[in-house]
């Protein structure tokens, strides 16, 4: 009598059946196939197999874990040990788009921005509705403008050019200006960075307001600004530098002292004895 061949699983006899061999052992088809063992993919005996990574198997086991297609002269991937078409991989592992909540399918171009992605045509304007691409844009309540976008809905309007101040701007009363908008009404030099005054709500620099408008000095004739602190002395519709007001004759400073007059000199008491 020939020896039996045997499923090692049911008992079924294997002779003029299909069986796989596993671990040196046979089994039928029916309990291979029946998911009660907890086996990796099947090392297949057969004339003709595929072969990837020192596993083998023939055509019609080579098929995608999830949606069982064929994978015979098609893309694949693996994971932990499965075989997976391209879109049950990607469906299961790839990324999907904030915008449109789809599968971003591996080879294709794709956005990505704090943690986020998204298809490249799904990439777009808040606004216009256009591919940012690879252009620059500004993140907004969780939307994304291209910059001129932006600049047209939400960026302040120089007061003086009309156009958005995006950067390096200057408040002025309480409105925005350029950098270089915001010049002195006299000599039209720029004033951010330095100091400056203003009359009737135009801005000046400090030396074109003190020559416009401040007094100056009855000695050295030059203007008394009077910012920053700085001390004059005003006496009869005249006015003098601290440092100027000094005794016409022995030159001693008057700032705080008793003095006299003559027409248009100030002396001290002693030079003035002999008026």
């Amino acid at each position: 009598m020939a020896e039996r061949y045997d499923c090692h699983y049911c008992n079924e006899s294997l002779f003029g059946k299909k069986y796989v061999l596993r671990d040196e052992n046979p089994y039928c088809v029916k309990c291979y196939e029946s998911n009660k063992f907890e086996l990796s993919l099947p090392v297949c005996v057969c004339p003709q197999d595929l072969s990837y990574k020192d596993r083998h198997w023939h055509d019609d086991c080579f098929h995608c874990f999830k949606c069982h297609r064929s994978l015979v002269d098609k893309p694949f991937s693996t994971k932990d040990e499965q075989l997976l078409c391209t879109e049950c991989y990607s469906n299961e592992y790839s990324s999907k788009c904030f915008e449109c909540k789809k599968t971003i399918m591996p080879g294709s171009r794709k956005m990505e921005h704090k943690g986020n992605s998204w298809h490249e045509t799904c990439f777009t304007c808040q606004r216009c509705q256009q591919p940012i691409g690879t252009k620059s844009f500004i993140p907004k309540d969780n939307n994304n403008y291209c910059v001129p976008c932006y600049e047209k809905q939400f960026a302040l309007q120089c007061v003086h050019c009309k156009k958005p101040v995006t950067t390096g701007g200057v408040t002025y009363h309480d409105q925005p200006w350029h950098k270089d908008c915001f010049l002195c009404t006299g000599c039209k030099e720029q004033l951010s960075g330095q100091r400056f005054t203003s009359r009737d709500d135009f801005p000046y620099c400090l030396n074109c307001f003190c020559n416009l408008y401040a007094k100056k000095c009855a000695e050295c004739t030059t203007p008394i600004s009077g910012l920053g602190g700085t001390k004059y002395i005003s006496f009869e519709e005249r006015q003098w530098h601290n440092d100027c007001f000094n005794c016409k004759k022995c030159l001693v400073s008057l700032v705080g002292r008793g003095f006299l007059t003559e027409r248009d000199d100030i002396l001290c008491p002693d030079c003035g004895k002999d008026i």
